[in-house]
């Protein structure tokens, strides 16, 4: 692993995403992504939408998409350069502090190939939908009616969780996962396909034992003119 090359992807990675937006507002974000052809239908639209923006501006230094470990789709990152590189968002005031990752045996593989692997994680402060749900009747207006895993969701429970409507980005992490801190993650265990066999284990990442993978963050504070965001790097 030569990490002078691989903090060289970091700063690259940092440069271009200084000017990223930072408030995304669900219904612009979810037309733009829609008009892109991108994953618009998905519940957690600003993740996607977090991810989509990145994307479109590590493109011309970055491979889209990394590495490919059989053909599993799972087993593909989303960047490489000198590394595999994948994208992350979450929520902040979630009373979850974990994150499922990719595939265990495919970020295995590509730390054992490279080294190390990446991840650039957003952190979000999210607004959630009012009680009519208002903003998940236009989503499901704008898809043409409920997707498949929703019918089936609500056939499983009654409850249907609240969309978030807004997402500002506070923080952007760099993790890299080595040999050394990998026992840090957990092992999330996927449950069984259709046909009755197991899923693939991923990994998980706890975020109060982020520090054992952090390399550096990219604040995003509020600008004394209160119409724009610049990002302070640590």
């Amino acid at each position: 692993m030569n990490k002078n090359t691989i903090r060289y992807d970091i700063c690259l990675a940092k440069q271009r995403l200084l000017d990223i937006p930072v408030d995304f507002d669900g219904k612009k974000s979810i037309l733009e992504l829609k008009a892109a052809g991108y994953n618009w239908r998905q519940m957690e639209w600003w993740s996607f939408y977090f991810e989509y923006q990145c994307l479109k501006r590590l493109c011309f230094d970055f491979n889209v998409p990394g590495d490919c470990f059989w053909r599993v789709k799972t087993a593909c990152f989303d960047l490489k350069r000198t590394i595999n590189w994948d994208l992350k968002a979450k929520a902040i005031k979630s009373d979850d502090h974990r994150s499922i990752l990719n595939d265990k045996k495919a970020i295995d593989d590509s730390f054992n190939k490279y080294g190390a692997h990446g991840l650039i994680v957003g952190l979000f402060d999210v607004e959630y939908n009012d009680n009519n749900r208002t903003f998940q009747k236009w989503h499901e207006e704008l898809k043409g009616g409920k997707s498949k895993y929703e019918i089936e969701r609500a056939q499983r429970t009654s409850i249907s969780r609240y969309r978030k409507t807004r997402a500002v980005l506070q923080e952007i992490l760099f993790l890299l996962v080595t040999r050394e801190n990998r026992h840090n993650l957990h092992e999330y265990r996927q449950g069984r396909n259709s046909n009755g066999k197991p899923r693939p284990p991923k990994y998980m990442l706890d975020f109060d034992q982020v520090d054992h993978f952090l390399v550096c963050r990219m604040l995003f504070l509020p600008h004394i003119s209160d119409d724009c965001d610049c990002p302070l790097i640590i």
